[in-house]
């Protein structure tokens, strides 16, 4: 079970500097936003993973919280953003 968790966690840490890069690099807004939405949804693979990992239950009410806030988070940004002037 080591080894599992060990490869988890380097491919969720891989994937979260390549949404880094987005995330700095982004081209618009609306990839920036992806790539935060994408972000947040790495760290509730990482809690879900810990949870497997240490068979500890407590983390599941911060997944589903950080799943209610990120989805309200991007319904709200998505609705209300301002269109990025064309370059």
């Amino acid at each position: 079970m080591t080894y599992v968790w060990i490869t988890v966690s380097v491919l969720l840490m891989i994937a979260a500097v390549l949404t880094t890069v987005r995330v700095l690099r982004g081209p618009s807004s609306l990839d920036r936003l992806v790539a935060l939405d994408t972000m947040i949804a790495l760290c509730m693979c990482g809690l879900a993973a810990w949870a497997a990992y240490s068979r500890d239950s407590t983390v599941v009410p911060a997944i589903v919280a950080l799943s209610l806030l990120s989805f309200t988070g991007s319904v709200a940004i998505a609705r209300f953003r301002v269109r990025d002037d064309e370059t």
